[in-house]
């Protein structure tokens, strides 16, 4: 038997974010390209000789980038929309942050979600042009590793399917021509890396675990007919992960050297068609067994004895031991953590500890003998050891939800009939103007909550700051002339985090970074007990700042989903159970929040669709249950008092149905980068509830002009009624300097002034 470990990919931001700090430090000038592209050649490295010194037998270049892989694979095949007044050749810096950032003269190009996960990637727009390889970047990287380590690597790189899948400007008559056109161009990346000595190319394709339909499949099955015969001497592992393969049977017989499957997420379904149809013996098997998405050590013992299982039912003779998906969805390393709870810290396995155990589980499967001093009895102790942690004992949480009944899941009005109370409790202007939440973090902002945490200012001093901020800005936004005011969330570092760090059952690390999208970088707090309220988490601010304005001051909470969706979760009872957990607590927070006569609370929630199952089949169950979590937590507020919550990150024309069950009174939605599209589906799909769409890209560093958001707005007119329009940026303002908000926030206003005018000029 014959096997390799391997990681699909591997964090690119360094254990101190070096990647994303370089990044920013050239957008500001403060280095120049040539510095940049040599520390960026510093920090590929050093992640090939950390990956190498884990003793991980098969390592992977291309998994590396400089914003984003989707949009790098576009500048590599010349697929630069024309508003970018690109001219051909190579790609420079300038035009590739333009397309993932936008600029003062040009808007970025859209982003959503990678697949269910929390990273975002810069969506591939087609406009039908020509296609060309303007500079194969990935053979790059292969010759890089090669001459400067000696390593002969596995390139990767994102398949001609799931690309077009996430690409934008074609229609389903036309994706086929597209995928043609790009055809000759992957012939050319993978015959350049043969003929420079690559032995395996690794092709991601998480789009075919996807419903796939039978054009779909017919497709895939060209597209690597063509491919093989275009280039035969290329090694492809097809790698897919985040569910099972879809059309196993038909699939699994494709013209490639091998194909990784997933065995954490798909494990059901892949097992299953094992069982069903074998899998083919001339290819190599990718058995993805340890779980390349959370953070929890993998119960070795169990861990081999689930990879026998499946060398066993697919009868190969070689296969690689690998991660279930890139490992760029997980921190670092555990090192770095020296202040949680010991036993936390020694259930929780980071990227490095991954590939770790991806060598011990090669080993005692190719050896029958664990490598490493009591590797396996270590594991079984710490998992167990976490499963009798007192947090997980918390019987007033247990208590909480087993008295929830189906009466807390709903409003005890409808929107028809709370709407008139609404209007006239709170006597808002029409088209009434506010923001999401959060006001810019500046440098000082930042430096002193930095230096209250390390205790070099007192705890009076910090406070004293905040409240002068807070000030400061509710007279920003009386100058500007918002009608409904935020109270800027000058003391919250992360929209989940923040919550997190006020409730029990929740723990949070010191350097476990991870990608969200482009330069942002989040540490996601770990749910590992029973989540409890236990005090007031923002009633102090809300009300503080509610007493220095006539005008009404939002609350501002995360939602439940969002919170789970953001965080690393408890893998021992299920994620509905977790979301009621946070659901309840919440609901005490909003309660709190009523009493203290705060009248309008947003609970945003955006990260509702990003938890959506891949499988559109499994979506109800999702939905129900994640929707009951929202209603959970707010639908105890008195019929008088105004539910908002929040999305952000496109892609709502299919899914207007869940936002619409959510009951909330007002929704803001993200669709600057998409609101054609938008408008169109609610053309045909009406929405009846308060709604705003956003009228600016929050994003990107511009300030859009006054005529632009004119436009959104007199556009939006078509599907959106007086009484129900809101007007917003698409989404929170604290990564924006001072300056480009109150001029964007100033072009909004006199907007939503210059249509008021217009309505009543036409009554």
């Amino acid at each position: 038997m014959n096997l390799v470990s391997t990681a699909i990919g591997y964090p690119y931001i360094g254990d101190n974010r070096e990647w994303k700090r370089c990044i920013e430090s050239f957008w500001k000038g403060a280095i120049s390209e040539e510095q940049f592209i040599f520390e960026m050649k510093t920090n590929r490295l050093n992640n090939l000789k950390r990956q190498q010194s884990l003793d991980l037998e098969l390592l992977t270049v291309g998994d590396f980038t400089l914003y984003d892989r989707m949009l790098d694979h576009a500048a590599m095949f010349g697929m630069v929309p024309n508003r970018y007044k690109w001219t051909g050749d190579e790609v420079d810096l300038t035009t590739y942050y333009e397309m993932a950032r936008g600029a003062s003269h040009v808007v970025a190009c859209e982003m959503t979600k990678w697949f269910n996960t929390n990273y975002h990637y810069i969506v591939p727009e087609y406009e039908g042009k020509s296609l060309q390889l303007t500079k194969n970047y990935i053979l790059d990287y292969f010759v890089e590793a090669k001459e400067e380590l000696g390593l002969i690597t596995k390139p990767t790189m994102i398949g001609p399917f799931t690309f077009v899948s996430l690409a934008k400007g074609y229609d389903a008559k036309s994706k086929a021509l597209f995928i043609l056109k790009l055809l000759p161009l992957y012939a050319q990346v993978l015959q350049q890396l043969v003929d420079a000595g690559a032995k395996w190319i690794q092709v991601e394709e998480p789009a075919l675990t996807l419903s796939l339909t039978a054009d779909d499949v017919k497709l895939v099955q060209e597209i690597y007919k063509q491919l093989a015969e275009e280039v035969p001497a290329a090694q492809i592992m097809l790698q897919t992960y985040f569910e099972g393969l879809s059309a196993y049977e038909e699939l699994s017989q494709l013209p490639v050297a091998g194909i990784g499957l997933d065995f954490i997420h798909g494990s059901e379904e892949n097992m299953a068609s094992l069982r069903k149809n074998g899998f083919p013996q001339d290819k190599v098997l990718g058995i993805g067994i340890v779980n390349g998405r959370d953070i929890w050590r993998a119960n070795l013992a169990e861990k081999a004895f689930n990879t026998k299982a499946v060398l066993l039912l697919s009868g190969v003779k070689e296969a690689w031991i690998q991660s279930s998906c890139s490992l760029q969805h997980v921190p670092v390393t555990t090192k770095a953590e020296t202040k949680l709870d010991a036993i936390l810290t020694n259930a929780l396995s980071f990227a490095d500890e991954k590939i770790i155990e991806l060598s011990h589980i090669a080993s005692y499967v190719r050896d029958e003998a664990w490598t490493g001093n009591k590797s396996v009895s270590q594991s079984m102790i710490a998992t167990e050891a976490l499963a009798q942690h007192k947090a997980r004992k918390n019987a007033r949480v247990k208590e909480l939800v087993l008295q929830v009944t189906q009466e807390d899941f709903a409003r005890s009005m409808t929107f028809k009939e709370r709407q008139p109370l609404q209007k006239k409790a709170l006597d808002l202007p029409d088209y009434p103007t506010t923001t999401i939440g959060s006001f810019p973090q500046s440098d000082q902002v930042k430096r002193t909550r930095t230096a209250w945490r390390k205790k070099e200012i007192t705890d009076a001093e910090y406070a004293a700051f905040l409240k002068n901020e807070t000030a400061r800005w509710i007279q920003i936004q009386e100058e500007i002339g918002l009608d409904v005011l935020v109270h800027g969330e000058f003391e919250r570092t992360d929209m989940v985090e923040y919550f997190g760090e006020k409730l029990e059952g929740f723990a949070f690390t010191e350097k476990a970074w991870v990608v969200s999208y482009g330069s942002r970088c989040v540490k996601p707090p770990i749910i590992y007990g029973d989540v409890e309220w236990t005090a007031p988490m923002t009633v102090k601010e809300v009300e503080a700042a509610q007493q220095l304005t006539s005008k009404y001051v939002k609350g501002m909470l995360t939602g439940p989903i969002t919170i789970l969706n953001w965080s690393f979760v408890r893998d021992d009872i299920s994620r509905e159970q977790v979301a009621n957990q946070l659901a309840l607590a919440l609901r005490e927070e909003i309660a709190a929040l009523e009493d203290a006569g705060i009248a309008i609370i947003q609970v945003d929630e955006p990260a509702l669709r990003e938890g959506l199952p891949l499988r559109k089949e499994k979506w109800a169950d999702y939905l129900a249950w994640g929707v009951n979590a929202f209603k959970l937590a707010t639908s105890s507020v008195k019929n008088e008092t105004q539910i908002h919550t929040h999305m952000c990150y496109c892609e709502f024309n299919n899914f207007i149905e869940p936002i619409r069950a959510l009951d909330a009174d007002v929704i803001s939605i993200e669709t600057s980068r998409s609101h054609g599209e938008l408008i169109q589906s609610l053309k045909k799909n009406p929405y009846e509830l308060g709604i705003g769409l956003g009228v600016y890209d929050i994003h990107s560093p511009r300030v859009p002009s006054l005529e632009e958001i004119n436009a959104i707005l007199n556009d939006s007119l078509e599907i959106i009624s007086k009484e129900q329009f809101w007007v917003n940026p698409d989404c929170g303002l604290k990564t924006r300097h001072e300056e480009e908000t109150i001029a964007s926030l100033k072009n909004m206003v006199s907007a939503a002034r210059n249509l008021r005018q217009q309505q009543q000029q036409t009554v």
